[in-house]
């Protein structure tokens, strides 16, 4: 008698094992999304208007740490990298890059904005996010330079490069990249991002190109 009941009582168990689905060993191990590693992937394809760097700002334990040539010139030569980085990749059409924008604007003096002058400022704040409607005087003016090229839809907006110093035991510093992409027709940030260096360095130089290769990143690893 007692066999039976322990047996009936085995039956039992494995009945509630298997409703459960096999216990909790039995569940496939969860796993985490992968990050977008091309987040602009798009752009390989359709290009982009991509502005002149905005602004510069250094960490003042970095100052002492970097190279610093002028502000000017630091931002000038992050232009010139993004510039070679994509056409690098083999991304050449619908691309207008800064040269392309002062061209234009030397041509069409009394409508084009001064690429050099955009309001993006607004743009440096950490409220300023995905969705969130472009400014005003910029909006007009990203709206401007697209009329200008017509088949351009999307501007890539450098806005802040920031240097810093390299962590413990680093001798130089490293860099930091705001940037976002925006839509003039709607007025709309469609991605707002970071892109950091994949070094550290004292000369500058050797921090925006590692920047522009990550911009680059963005769209394609190719």
């Amino acid at each position: 008698m007692k066999q039976l009941v322990a047996r009936k009582l085995g039956s039992v168990l494995l009945l509630l094992l298997a409703a459960c689905g096999g216990g909790a060993a039995s569940k496939p191990p969860s796993t985490a999304p992968e990050p977008d590693v091309h987040p602009l992937a798009a752009l390989a394809a359709s290009g982009a208007i991509v502005t002149p760097a905005y602004a510069l700002r250094v960490a003042p334990e970095a100052s002492s740490i970097v190279q610093l040539p002028s502000q000017r010139d630091v931002l000038r030569a992050l232009d010139e990298d993004i510039d070679a980085a994509i056409a690098e990749r083999g991304l050449k059409t619908g691309w207008i890059m800064p040269a392309d924008l002062v061209l234009s604007y030397r041509r069409n003096p009394t409508y084009a904005p001064d690429p050099y002058a955009l309001a993006v400022e607004p743009l440096r704040s950490a409220g300023f996010i995905p969705a969130v409607r472009l400014p005003e005087p910029l909006a007009s003016q990203l709206r401007m330079v697209i009329a200008l090229h017509e088949n351009a839809r999307a501007v890539l907006l450098p806005i802040e490069l920031h240097l810093e110093p390299g962590d413990a035991g680093a001798s130089g510093a490293k860099a930091t990249l705001k940037l976002a992409l925006v839509d003039p027709r709607f007025s709309e940030a469609k991605w707002v991002g970071t892109v950091r260096s994949d070094t550290t360095s004292a000369d500058v130089r050797v921090l925006t190109r590692s920047i522009a290769r990550g911009v680059a990143d963005l769209i394609t690893s190719r």
